[in-house]
């Protein structure tokens, strides 16, 4: 596999259409993501409001050489000990999937990672994939997350309860 160069960067206007493709297209991110239409404007008016790095959840733009959104990252407040602002972030990930198989998931993960536990002092950082989605697990252990359990029964998609396999890293982990 060629040495791959991923970075993650504050989204701009012109990589808008990634979202928009997520909100009205189901093929952009199924089997696993795809919860229904969205209105692809609400997230112009976001980006506008505070370009997606003020509120939860916040937001970056997965790139590679060209400088192309590939994908995005997220982060969110997980609200450790019953308060805002304790300790954790919960993460997800979103390739477009033209670009998904490559390992731009799993490197854009520990960047992500490693861009909180130098920028905040978060000191756990989770995230959670349908027990179906191997694909995602395998990316989330090569970017040093640990696995801690499923939660049965906790997200629902495509007319189901599903079952979502945890996982995490804290600070100090390799």
């Amino acid at each position: 596999m060629p040495d791959l160069s991923v970075r993650l960067r504050p989204f701009r206007g012109t990589d808008l259409e990634v979202l928009d493709r997520f909100a009205t297209d189901p093929a952009f991110s199924e089997p696993f993501e795809w919860t229904g239409f969205r209105f692809s404007e609400g997230y112009r008016h976001r980006w506008e409001e505070d370009g997606f790095l003020e509120g939860d959840p916040h937001m970056l733009v997965v790139a590679d050489d060209s400088d192309a959104a590939l994908g995005w990252v997220m982060w969110r407040d997980a609200m450790l000990g019953g308060e805002e602002g304790v300790g954790g972030w919960l993460t997800g990930i979103l390739l477009a999937p033209e670009h998904r198989g490559r390992g731009i998931g799993s490197i854009a993960q520990r960047l992500l990672a490693e861009h909180l536990f130098s920028t905040t002092t978060a000191h756990r950082i989770s995230a959670y994939t349908e027990a179906d989605n191997l694909p995602e697990q395998g990316s989330l252990e090569k970017a040093g997350f640990c696995r801690e359990g499923v939660l049965r029964g906790a997200a629902f998609r495509g007319g189901d309860w599903r079952d979502l396999v945890v996982y995490s890293r804290v600070r100090g982990d390799a």
